[in-house]
């Protein structure tokens, strides 16, 4: 196969399909932390910001890792990161059955993110490279397994916990995480072609000078932009199952609208994907953060139990294509040969913005005694996001402007 032809090619897509399997498993330690964090307030008896904490930290490390990881993933490879990941992802799922304390299981978690961050961030841009005409729908369908995950393994684990507490959850991931994800990673060793990073380099050095900023100024632009995002987005994802329970609804129905939301997240990741194909990463952008904005004022004045499920399948519709979106903007106008870098620093800005949401919404309902005052805060970060993102297009605007006038 020449070098040009293995952009789409049919490996492309059989590769999209392994990464999207390891991230499907690879992501599931966040997921298990939200799934067990009433029957961990309960066996630790902490308040909710306390119980909030391990989510935190998880989000913590997964920030970290998507940085750290991208890093290595540019220099050593994605199978060697893929392959180390997982081990540190089992050990520490071992590590969180012995808690004694919630301090200590937010050590585990914090290590069980950084682990996991191996199959977000650090996918994204390892796929990036494999495709260019559908480079959007390829990037959406890897940070598809993030959402997937959530929606698949809180269902299959809830009977789990029910019967035997969450240290068994835990136990049992640790052993499928470990032999799930060690053949897959295998498959990922080939790298990509010298002269396929050449030529993406030079096209996204052309897109780059259009918005009018510096590489450096346009990432850390982005990365302020996706910290406002996911405050936002953290809200109805983290504190779904506890907002259940406080209305009377149970764990379980929770659970339901939680795996819902992220159903809903993954059909819009896939439609902003075609779009991101069609229009660009950045009015795929603006259109995701318009919509998840609109979604958030809905959860205001709704609180039964059929329109909570309408909500959070409206929500999840609305929201899930705005991470991928990052990604795509840094492939289109930032240096390729840094993607993992680059593309990590953003995603582990939004993922700072869920850890601080999260913990932040669970503080807010300490000093107010419900989610409303949360779902504002939430809302006025959604804002500062849309502003940011205005910024650039009006500045990519001018520039084109100048350039043809």
């Amino acid at each position: 196969m020449d070098e040009p032809s293995i952009l789409d090619s049919r490996y492309s897509w059989t590769r999209l399909a392994v990464t999207l399997a390891i991230a499907v498993v690879c992501n599931v330690g966040m997921w298990a932390c939200i799934l067990v964090m009433p029957t961990v307030q309960a066996e630790f008896g902490v308040s909710r910001a306390d119980t909030s904490l391990p989510y935190t930290l998880t989000m913590v490390g997964f920030a970290f890792g998507n940085f750290a990881i991208g890093r290595a993933v540019d220099k050593y490879g994605v199978m060697i990161a893929l392959l180390a990941a997982a081990v540190l992802i089992a050990a520490s799922f071992a590590l969180a059955t012995l808690s004694p304390t919630i301090y200590w299981l937010c050590v585990a978690q914090f290590l069980i993110g950084l682990g996991s961050a191996a199959g977000f961030g650090p996918l994204m841009a390892d796929i990036s490279h494999w495709f260019l005409r559908r480079r959007g729908i390829a990037v959406a369908i890897t940070a598809s397994g993030n959402y997937l995950s959530g929606a698949i393994w809180p269902l299959l684990l809830s009977g789990v916990l029910s019967e035997y507490g969450w240290r068994a959850v835990y136990g049992a991931l640790a052993v499928i995480t470990i032999v799930l994800m060690t053949p897959l990673c295998l498959y990922l060793k080939r790298r990509v072609p010298e002269q396929v990073t050449c030529d993406a380099e030079h096209g996204a050095s052309i897109a780059g000078k259009t918005t009018g900023f510096s590489p450096r100024t346009l990432q850390y632009l982005l990365g302020l932009a996706g910290f406002g995002c996911c405050m936002a987005m953290s809200m109805p994802q983290v504190h779904i199952v506890s907002l259940c329970i406080d209305l009377g609804f149970g764990p379980a129905v929770g659970a339901e609208m939680l795996s819902l939301m992220l159903m809903g997240g993954v059909v819009s990741r896939l439609a902003s994907g075609m779009l991101a194909d069609k229009l660009g990463g950045i009015p795929t952008l603006l259109i995701g953060s318009a919509l998840q904005c609109m979604a958030l004022f809905l959860y205001l004045p709704y609180d039964g139990l059929v329109s909570l499920y309408i909500v959070s399948l409206i929500f999840g519709l609305s929201q899930g294509g705005i991470v991928p979106s990052y990604a795509v903007i840094v492939r289109e106008y930032l240096p390729a040969r840094e993607a993992g870098a680059r593309v990590g620093f953003v995603i582990m800005m939004t993922i700072v913005g869920m850890a601080v949401g999260g913990w932040a919404s669970g503080w807010i309902y300490d000093l107010t005694g419900s989610y409303q005052a949360a779902f504002i805060n939430g809302i006025a970060w959604n804002f500062l996001n849309i502003a940011i993102v205005l910024l650039i297009v009006s500045r990519s605007g001018k520039i084109l402007q100048k350039a043809t006038g």
